[in-house]
């Protein structure tokens, strides 16, 4: 029988396939982004900052953050939408605890949102991995320093008896 954990991993890799899938390609944010400069609407924004947030480069996800926080500021009809778009974006910048948050709030207001519900299973194991590999670096760098004083020690115990 596989534990919580193990079942929030597995979805978690499952949600990191998706995404890895839905990389928004150049030309389609150029085309994107020439139509929000032409007609500067919130839907043309809307459209340009939800296809940020599944990119790739640090800039276009922090971009459509904020596009996507202003549009929800501005009273935008589709804010559950923004939300959604602003908590993947955070989430693929390791802003774990960030992107859980925003997936709670929406699904506080609409709790059949599998999509939010997919993302928030895979924020908390993201989040449990990092610091699960955080406490292992600590631990590992606490053997080393443990291990160079006994060295030292058995070092500077041995030149004392010659």
């Amino acid at each position: 029988m596989r534990t919580t954990k193990q079942i929030q991993r597995e979805r978690r890799r499952q949600l990191d396939e998706k995404l890895a899938l839905s990389f928004p390609s150049n030309d389609l944010l150029e085309d994107l982004a020439s139509k929000c400069t032409k007609d500067p609407s919130q839907d043309n924004s809307f459209q340009y900052a939800f296809a940020l947030s599944k990119s790739r480069n640090t800039g276009e996800l922090h971009y459509s953050i904020s596009m996507l926080d202003s549009l929800v500021k501005n009273g935008y009809e589709h804010q559950i939408d923004c939300m959604y778009g602003s908590a993947i974006a955070r989430y693929l910048l390791g802003e774990y605890d960030k992107s859980r948050s925003i997936c709670e709030a929406i699904l506080r207001n609409r709790p059949e949102n599998d999509a939010a519900a997919e993302l928030h299973t895979a924020s908390i194991a993201a989040k449990d991995e990092e610091d699960e590999n955080k406490a292992k670096k600590i631990a590992v760098g606490g053997t080393v320093a443990v291990a160079a004083v006994g060295l030292a020690l058995l070092l500077g115990g041995a030149r004392k008896h010659r």
